[in-house]
């Protein structure tokens, strides 16, 4: 059982809504940008939650590793999350350059994390929880229409 299988798509998703938020707020549709930011930022919000909750616990009690990759994703989603805090304030107020500044800093760290995840730290969880009968699929579903506005 592939219990990492939907995160990569979610990855996928997640990049699309970031690049639909950042070619309004960049054309100046600043209204539909700031809507198109909040999907964006509910989903990358439901996407950490998912892992940090359900996944990387699972991960842990499994292969007992707490201070590895996990900490590492963990420390990463907090850099996001202070990033996705700055672009909402500068998507409020209008800040189109403040916004597309700090958009440039997360999109290479959403790039570099989501190499990670897909390419190293998703295998191992599958590896060690391939029968743990874990639906990531329905907990990130759950937590995306929970954090996503409308």
């Amino acid at each position: 059982m592939n219990t990492t299988a939907a995160l990569p798509a979610h990855h996928k998703l997640c990049d699309d809504l970031f690049a639909l938020a950042e070619a309004a707020i960049g054309d100046r549709r600043v209204s539909d940008g700031q809507a198109k930011f909040a999907r964006f930022r509910g989903e990358m919000l439901a996407h950490f939650a998912t892992e940090e909750d359900v996944l990387f616990p699972e991960f842990e009690r499994a292969t007992g590793m707490t201070g590895g990759p996990t900490q590492m994703m963990r420390f990463e989603h907090a850099q996001m999350r202070a990033l996705l805090d700055a672009m909402a304030a500068s998507a409020t107020a209008g800040d189109i350059d403040g916004y597309a500044g700090h958009a440039e800093t997360l999109l290479i760290l959403m790039q570099q994390h989501n190499m990670k995840e897909e390419n190293i730290l998703y295998p191992m969880c599958d590896r060690a929880l391939g029968g743990a009968g874990l639906v990531i699929e329905d907990e990130l579903r759950k937590r995306a229409a929970a954090e996503c506005p409308g």
